[in-house]
């Protein structure tokens, strides 16, 4: 698992880098044939690492249910992200998945509610979790690759 952990840390760093320098204006953007903006985007990358790893094990999320219904699946920029909201984001984006280490080496992941995912993907435990959790990551990394050339 340890591995999981370090492409979590780096594919998020990565993402940070490639935004680093974007304005609020160009991280609220939502270019024609999106659906959404790069600030929405880091967002659901919280909101899901807690979901599936956290809710699904029957443990609470280290975020809000108004951060949830923001930026879980199905949802879409409702409003204008200020640049201290996106910092609080930013914030989340770095920290929780050093907590989420933590509390895995600590065995507080017992207990896990199978779910299968958009992709037909059954997560069966909190390794499963986070494999997929990465592949998702690499997912949103590209969209976000594609939102900053538009943007």
């Amino acid at each position: 698992m340890k591995h999981q952990f370090t492409y979590l840390n780096k594919g998020r760093a990565l993402m940070l880098k490639l935004i680093d320098g974007l304005t609020i204006e160009q991280l609220n953007n939502i270019p024609k044939g999106f659906k959404n903006n790069i600030a929405w985007n880091i967002g659901h990358l919280v909101v899901t690492q807690q979901l599936l790893c956290y809710k699904l094990s029957g443990l609470p999320c280290a975020i809000s249910e108004e951060m949830i219904n923001a930026y879980r699946k199905g949802a879409a920029p409702e409003k204008v992200i200020t640049a201290e909201e996106f910092d609080e984001i930013k914030a989340l984006f770095v920290s929780l998945p050093v907590q989420f280490e933590k509390d895995y080496e600590a065995g507080i992941f017992k207990d896990y509610n199978e779910y299968t995912t958009s992709v037909d993907v059954t997560l069966s435990d909190i390794v499963s979790a986070t494999g997929f959790n990465t592949f998702h990551e690499g997912i949103h990394l590209g969209v976000i690759l594609a939102l900053r050339k538009l943007v």
